[in-house]
């Protein structure tokens, strides 16, 4: 089959899979992200020379967050986590977009050769557009929707180059093969990892 063709339907069946079980109920919800923690911390484990604890928390905290986030000071509640995660496709799609067309100045090219910053402002612009046009269907997240939005398209690539990172550190291309065409948890999420905690702290601070 077609690699892009491979890689569109595994892609499609695993964001169809996460908004089903971020939906569905909240025990839907704790199976899934608890189940993507194990996931990834057994995708770093395996690529690690050395082993270090670090890395470990790095992947498995922010679905630990996750679901304390959708039902901190409240009953359970998907909306912030689904807006997140929307944001998150919105930006890394269409950084791939932008710098694929335009990419010409590399961000950090010895750790993640295909980011430039056309393509993190495409997708920075493109981010806000989005958060925009959602805010307008749901105004109970306004306030938190202004500043993810801002922050998103920056803590993703953080979260991005610091997965990224690992991976040259330990010489593998994907951190596993259980999304053909993607690799493994890790390579489809790790947009989230570093905006999670953040998101966490500011829902802790309001």
């Amino acid at each position: 089959m077609n690699e892009l063709v491979t890689r569109s339907i595994s892609g499609i069946i695993f964001i169809a899979i996460l908004l089903f079980g971020t939906t569905f109920s909240q025990t839907s919800f704790i199976i899934l992200y608890l189940s993507l923690a194990c996931v990834s911390i057994y995708e770093m484990w395996n690529i690690l020379d050395k082993k270090s604890i670090l890395p470990l928390i790095f992947v498995s905290l922010p679905f630990i967050l996750l679901i304390i986030l959708s039902g901190v000071k409240n009953d359970f509640d998907p909306l912030l986590v689904l807006y997140i995660l929307i944001l998150t496709w919105t930006f890394d799609s269409f950084a791939y977009l932008f710098g694929k067309r335009y990419g010409r100045s590399k961000i950090l090219p010895k750790i993640s050769p295909k980011k430039s910053w056309e393509g993190f402002f495409g997708g920075y612009i493109s981010t806000l557009i989005i958060s925009f046009i959602l805010m307008n269907y749901e105004a109970k997240l306004l306030e938190e929707c202004i500043i993810i939005a801002f922050i998103l398209p920056i803590t993703a690539t953080v979260g991005d180059l610091i997965a990224s990172y690992y991976k040259r550190k330990s010489n593998v291309k994907d951190y596993g093969k259980i999304i053909p065409g993607h690799g493994g948890i890790i390579d489809r999420l790790d947009a989230i990892f570093i905006t999670i905690p953040v998101v966490f702290i500011i829902k802790m601070i309001q």
